[in-house]
């Protein structure tokens, strides 16, 4: 057998051995695309002539000539013998009757150590020409050597690559074929990975990527979080034949959809000390020696794993943990896991969790057929017209409404090369019709402002409209309904569970490109609008509207147009659906609602919440429906958001609806570049969604962030009745003391035991007396304050986001209001007399100084980075006017106008600054893994021996003099000093900030988005 695989991989290598169908089998005609012929560039295409330069030349020729588009790449196989940089938004897609082939050659120079990738999906050029030689170990997560070239990132829309196969020759153990680290609407389609003796097809990988087949290798894919944080999903693939594992990755996302793995180690490997949120629905395992997954961090929150309906044939050892060595054996020969759960359960909306493991393998006598893709084909191109053919003209200016309809009703396949085309009037499909596009930015259907058919009060009048139980396919293209379009809706899908739309973007605000090719700016000066006044933000129907029993699968669809009601809106249907890596963008008050629904199932759905017109937007909203899953769900507020909103998910009179791997976060990767290269940091912000979910039906809300299982409504458990409290007072209760803020935080406490808190975006500094319960104004100066400490003295020490970066001051409580003192930032030093005074709550993530060593390819762990980050020293410190604290700081990260939400710094994120108490453990938090640890202080304000305390994170601590640490994540929860959990105490808000005071200390205030509570405790604070 082994002798087979040995000669199957020799012929695949020299290409004796083609795989890959073509699917796109004739030669596409549009005059805007670039066309690697050599006509056009010195190409030789015979496997032999090295062909690098003239592929880099004609991806360069896209960028020049069109900014983005299109390259056809003819049939033939091209050797490549140095990294290809692929510009933002250009897509390379092969034709022919055998699809093109990209050949690294046996023992091609620079592919030998470290990471050598073929082809390189970048961000941006900043200067110069690409370099002249390959790509010379950059790790995963890592910038290239070359300082010119910015790695893909965030803001890279749109790449793709199709219909193209790689191979790699013996010799070159360190090559992968793509470096495909891009964001939304990018993706890889159609392709076979002839790896070999290389390292990988496909290394650090984004969005989504189908019909994809993987032969030998180290490993198929090697990769971990995405540039954007958001999920990666995998689609109608297979893997045969990996040394290691199929894939190996941490923190992607990872969804697998309808995916084979045969005759490999292990199909997924998540990496020692690292979690994910894994999601595998319809998967075949097949012949897998060892473990078929490897789960890392098993007992932590951040670690969600849910798998349904694997098939399994010959896999002894389905899973195992990396840390506790468990495993769950398989079932017999054959057989099949219905489900495999790990994480964090929740047994109802409002229950507590535990992490718990589900394991449900049955035997099977033999495996069943495979099932359908699930991302259905195209029709054959013989079938295809031109739209260009018929007339069009894609000018952006031209309205073509009456050439398209006629061209739907007369033909059933619609090729649309890219262009603007203008339409001033509905386009309705005919039951069968496909529309073909290869580029949704590029190819888009627009309505131009003012459309007259589009205006005043009245009903929904679509863009583009599918017939009930139509089986319509939509691929490639963009809709743009503009911005004074009141009735427009971008798509009214009614078409059956057959249909699909897949690759389309709904465009409108950020991003957007115009009819004329001009980029539109999404804000006005001053961010609170569009720049023309007339646009309205929320003033149109929702872009995406499934309705009227409309079902299908919705696969990569970017939705995050500004001016619609809403990115997707499903109502009124039992149609069954399937959607796949769909981001929901930017919108005032619903990114995407479920109303009057059943039957569908949703993965890798993710939303954005921006600044200034999603300030209060909910991520998700479903009303009367059932049967619904949603699984890999990422519900995201940008990290420079400054206005609260209570919950991400609504729920009301639904049931059935299952919730697997929950991702509610904050966080943002920021990147700074100059000719030295780039240097990107993982911030956090103050203004999550302060819970996940809310079940109005119920009563409940949902206050974890992260979990891998919730059914609602659920089962809760019996209640267990509750003794006595080992932390609180006898007849002790919450109690409210004030409300009405907009969202404080930032507390400390004087010698007197009064407690004094910031309401930053208000700009006030309060005192609360808990002796006379009176609330005072101390300052309101526009003076940006954040957090509060104080000295000996009696100084109040403030840390501003004023200014053009950081800013210190202290003031007098007591003093004249007109009266401030800055505090300029000192050389680092040991300061034994003086006391540090330090966040106890961080979010440290995985970002460019996370490397792979050479020869094990080992990534630099979490613990590892957040141990530096606290471990080392920062460059400043802000001592007290006294002296007898300080602060350390680094430089405030700056993003955009220099205001409160742009500025980023540790001690700027945090909800609270705790001061170190001599001989005392220092408690600080990862909010991004979700742990807390123990340290200790030393003179310059740094900790050592960091220990693990507990597998959960929150957003600040307090510990008392009995040697309790009280947690607020959630809820306060509260640990003994070997990390216990001992006690939760249950508080009508989420809690943000706590802090011990009152006379005797013994008073736990606790601080959350509109409220302030405070409870009587046994014990008093540190």
């Amino acid at each position: 057998m082994r002798k087979l695989m040995v000669l199957g991989v020799a012929l695949l290598a020299s290409g004796l051995l083609c795989l890959g169908q073509s699917y796109y089998t004739a030669r596409l005609d549009d005059p805007r695309a670039v066309y690697l012929t050599p006509d056009r560039f010195p190409v030789g295409g015979d496997g032999v002539a090295d062909d690098s330069a003239a592929i880099q030349a004609a991806v360069d020729k896209v960028q020049e000539t069109t900014g983005e588009g299109i390259l056809f790449i003819p049939e033939g196989r091209y050797r490549v013998t140095r990294t290809i940089y692929v510009w933002p938004g250009v897509r390379l897609i092969g034709y022919g009757e055998t699809r093109p082939v990209f050949v690294l050659a046996d023992n091609t120079p620079g592919f030998q150590q470290g990471i050598g990738c073929m082809f390189f999906f970048v961000g941006r050029r900043l200067k110069g020409p690409p370099p002249a030689f390959g790509l010379p170990e950059p790790p995963p997560g890592a910038v290239p050597p070359n300082p010119l070239i910015v790695d893909a990132g965030n803001t890279t829309f749109y790449s793709a690559m199709s219909n193209i196969d790689f191979e790699i020759g013996s010799g070159n153990a360190a090559a992968a074929g793509i470096r495909f680290h891009v964001a939304q609407h990018g993706y890889l389609a159609h392709m076979d990975f002839r790896i070999g003796s290389g390292l990988a097809g496909v290394q650090d990988a984004g969005n989504e990527v189908e019909d994809l087949h993987f032969h030998g290798g180290r490993y198929g894919i090697l990769t971990r979080k995405t540039s954007a944080a958001w999920q990666f999903t995998v689609i109608d693939s297979t893997f045969d034949g990996q040394r290691e594992a199929a894939i190996r990755e941490n923190e992607a996302g990872l969804t697998l959809v309808h995916d084979d793995f045969r005759n490999v180690p292990t199909a997924i490997a998540i990496d020692p000390h690292y979690s994910d949120e894994l999601w595998i629905k319809d998967a075949r395992f097949e012949n897998i020696s060892g473990p078929a997954i490897l789960i890392g961090n098993e007992n932590n929150r951040m670690t969600e794993i849910n798998l349904e309906n694997i098939l399994c044939r010959k896999v002894p050892v389905f899973a195992r943990f990396r840390e506790s060595g468990r495993q769950l054996t398989g079932a017999g020969e054959a057989y099949e896991v219905k489900v495999l759960s790990h994480g964090l359960t929740l047994p109802a909306p409002g229950a507590v969790g535990e992490i718990e493991t589900r394991y449900d393998a049955v035997a099977l006598k033999t495996l069943p057929p495979d099932a359908p893709n699930a991302i259905r084909g195209l029709p054959p191109m013989a079938e295809w017209v031109n739209l260009r053919a018929l007339g069009a003209k894609g000018d952006g200016a031209t309205d073509e409404t009456a050439l398209i309809q006629k061209a739907i009703d007369e033909h059933r396949a619609i090729y649309i090369p890219t262009g603007h085309y203008i339409v001033s009037d509905t386009l309705r499909l005919r039951p069968d019709s496909v529309l073909i596009g290869l580029h949704p930015n590029q190819t888009q259907l627009d309505i131009l402002d003012s459309t007259p058919g589009f205006q005043g009060p009245g009903s929904a009048k679509a863009l583009l409209e599918a017939p009930r139980g139509g089986d319509n396919i939509v691929t490639g293209i963009g809709i743009s309904t503009g911005g004074i379009n009141s009735r427009a809706v971008g798509a009214l899908w009614m078409a059956g569970g057959n249909s699909l739309i897949d690759d389309v973007r709904f465009l409108g605000g950020h991003g957007t490109i115009g009819p004329a090719g001009e980029r539109s700016n999404p804000y006005a000066a001053n961010l609170f609008s569009d720049p023309d006044p007339h646009r309205r933000w929320d003033g149109q129907y929702p872009s995406l509207w499934i309705t009227h029993g409309g079902g299908g699968t919705f696969a990569n669809i970017w939705t995050p147009d500004t001016f619609a009601q809403a990115g997707l809106y499903i109502s009124d249907t039992a149609t069954p659906g399937h959607i796949y890596e769909l981001s929901a963008e930017h919108h005032v008050r619903t990114e995407v609602k479920l109303d009057h629904v059943a039957n569908w199932e949703i993965y890798a759905l993710q939303t954005e919440g921006e600044r200034e017109e999603s300030a209060s937007a909910i991520s998700l909203e479903i009303d009367h429906s059932k049967n619904i899953t949603i699984a890999n769900y990422h519900g995201y507020r940008v990290v420079r958001s400054y206005h609260p909103v209570p919950h991400a998910v609504h729920l009301y009179e639904s049931n059935d609806i299952r919730f697997r791997n929950v991702h509610v976060d904050h966080n943002s990767a920021m990147t700074k570049c100059d000719e030295f290269g780039c240097r990107q940091h993982t911030r956090s912000g103050k203004v999550s969604f302060e819970n996940c979910i809310v079940d109005r039906t119920h009563g409940a809300e949902v206050r974890d962030r992260e979990f891998a299982w919730l059914d609602v409504p659920g089962s809760p458990a019996p209640a267990t009745p509750r003794g006595p409290s080992p932390v609180l007072g006898s007849g002790a209760a919450v109690e409210k003391l004030w409300s009405g803020f907009y969202n404080i935080s930032g507390a400390a406490v004087d010698a007197s035991g009064e407690l004094y808190f910031v309401d930053a975006h208000q700009q006030r500094i309060y005192r609360w007396s808990p002796e006379k319960r009176d609330l005072a104004v101390v300052r309101e100066n526009p003076l940006d304050p954040v957090n509060l400490a104080f000295d000996q003295a009696g100084d109040l020490i403030v840390v501003s986001s004023g200014g053009k970066g950081l800013t210190v001051y202290s003031l007098r409580p007591d003093g004249p209001e007109d009266q401030i003192k800055i505090l300029a930032p000192e050389r680092s030093v040991e300061r034994p007399a003086a006391a540090a005074i330090l966040p106890v709550s961080y979010f440290v993530n995985g970002d460019f100084t996370n490397t792979l060593s050479t020869g094990t390819y080992e990534y630099t762990t979490l613990e590892q980075l957040f141990s530096k980050v606290v471990t080392s020293r920062m460059p400043y410190q802000y001592v007290s006017p006294d002296g007898t604290v300080f602060i350390p700081a680094d430089d405030a990260f700056v993003q955009g106008p220099a205001y409160f939400g742009y500025k980023f710094g540790y001690i700027l994120q945090a909800f609270g600054l705790v001061k170190a108490v001599p001989g005392k453990p220092f408690y600080v938090t990862n909010e991004s893994e979700q742990r807390t640890y123990s340290a200790s202080m030393n003179a310059d304000g740094t900790l050592s021996g960091l220990k693990l305390f507990a597998e959960q994170g929150g957003e600040s601590l307090a510990q008392d003099s009995a040697g309790n640490v009280y947690l607020a994540a959630g809820q306060v929860f509260v640990y003994d000093a070997a990390g216990k959990p001992i006690d939760r105490i249950a508080v009508p808000e989420r809690p943000l900030d706590i802090v011990f005071g009152g006379k005797d200390r013994r008073t736990l205030f606790i601080l959350t988005q509109s409220s302030l509570y405070a409870v009587r405790t046994k014990f008093g604070g540190l």
